[in-house]
């Protein structure tokens, strides 16, 4: 009896711990990017880290009844969960409430909830259910079809809502299926596509296509075994309707904001007085939170002694920005722990999948791991200045309760996966 019993504690506490350290130093950077005053009342729920230990004690209870459920479940029933996330997004558009332009969240009492940081968790079981479906061959036309329908729903919901950042994340099911045999072909596509995106925005659609088509009748007329001419007449036409649809996107589709990011990016704007102008209203968040991270040096100024924290220079720094906050009171010290720990949960999480003997339970392990990378890549990346600024979270770090518990179901659905594997014994 006292066997069996001890089989219902067994998970991968590796993974929980390195959470648990994720989360608790997430908390100490959410405290000293939004405290006000000299004293520090660490139960002040009135304040983002008070209500943020709030959220944390409720994530502790939403992991109890995650790891309760039976395993079985989230496979039966994740077509549902799918079709309830999905109506939860729809319901945005009649009762969501629009927050800094975006209609991302249901209004309940006083708190806000935002589904699709509970959408990811909901697409990426469905994406494993209908991949481990006997009928299911990835490597078919038809199949890859409704593979990239199922994903593309969430997506194209989250982008109608302005919210451009959350859209960006169902990318990262693209490693998913790699991994799970889609043809290279896509992944060729993909590379492609973003080529010839850059490229016609930093030069024109012309000279693109004129690149794009000597490229490919090079390599057609180079090739040993030569498909019809047809074959590279049809890729230049593709490629010569994609720059200038890209064009077009980017000048009639896009809201200033954005192309102003872009332009600033790419260096597309050659006016000096409007380059300075653009930077002032929409890389200040950026340009104060290098500023930030590089006042830290090596070991950083201390905990809650970071002037430039403190002082509130960064914008909603507890939000998209904490790591700026990590940087400047840890130093480098800090910010390579933090790095080092999500390194070490992604290798984690990749090699407790590849130990999986169910695909439903691989494919869901590598979705976890795929989420969290493209998150963790674009928050750092954006915070550094080495991509356009997108507003997305830091996992387990950034405040916010639906943040939090997303990420946290995410994670420990798949947690109680891999205690199948843990407990047969």
């Amino acid at each position: 009896m006292l066997r069996e019993t001890h089989k219902h504690f067994k998970f991968d506490w590796i993974t929980i711990i390195i959470f648990l350290l994720l989360v608790g130093f997430g908390w100490l950077n959410i405290l000293s990017a939004s405290h006000v005053g000299e004293t520090v009342d660490y139960f002040n729920f009135s304040q983002p880290y008070g209500k943020q230990l709030v959220f944390i004690f409720l994530t502790f209870l939403l992991i109890v009844l995650i790891l309760a459920i039976d395993t079985k479940f989230y496979e039966r029933f994740s077509s549902i969960i799918y079709l309830v996330s999905m109506l939860s997004l729809v319901g945005l558009f009649v009762f969501g409430k629009n927050v800094n332009g975006a209609t991302s969240w249901y209004a309940i009492g006083g708190m806000t909830l935002q589904p699709s940081e509970f959408a990811k968790a909901a697409t990426a079981l469905a994406v494993a259910k209908y991949i481990s479906d006997l009928n299911t061959d990835i490597k078919k036309f038809s199949d890859q079809i409704k593979i990239f329908i199922i994903i593309f729903i969430p997506a194209v919901l989250i982008l109608f809502q302005n919210d451009a950042g959350s859209t960006i994340v169902y990318a990262s099911f693209f490693f998913v299926l790699y991994r799970e045999g889609l043809p290279k072909q896509y992944l060729n596509i993909g590379v492609l596509l973003i080529l010839l995106s850059v490229s016609a925005l930093k030069f024109n659609s012309i000279i693109t296509s004129i690149i794009a088509a000597i490229i490919v009748f090079t390599y057609h007329f180079t090739r040993k075994k030569k498909p019809t001419i047809l074959q590279p007449i049809i890729i230049t036409i593709a490629c010569l309707v994609i720059s200038f649809g890209v064009q077009f996107f980017y000048g009639n589709i896009l809201k200033p904001h954005q192309q102003d990011r872009i332009s600033l990016w790419l260096r597309l704007e050659k006016d000096p007085a409007k380059i300075e102008q653009m930077r002032q209203d929409i890389l200040y968040n950026l340009y104060e939170s290098e500023k930030a991270i590089s006042s830290g040096g090596f070991a950083g100024k201390g905990f809650l002694e970071g002037t430039r924290t403190t002082g509130k220079f960064v914008p909603e720094q507890h939000t998209d920005y904490i790591f700026s906050t990590v940087g400047e009171e840890w130093g480098f010290l800090g910010s390579t722990a933090v790095v080092v720990l999500f390194v070490l949960l992604l290798l984690r999480v990749l090699r407790l999948a590849e130990l999986q003997k169910s695909q439903f339970s691989r494919v869901y392990g590598y979705s976890v791991a795929s989420i969290l990378f493209i998150h963790f890549m674009i928050n750092v990346g954006m915070v550094m200045g080495l991509i356009p600024t997108v507003g997305i979270p830091l996992p387990f770090f950034s405040y916010g309760g639906s943040g939090l518990w997303g990420f946290t179901i995410l994670l420990f659905v798949f947690i109680k996966l891999d205690s199948n594997r843990i407990n047969e014994w």
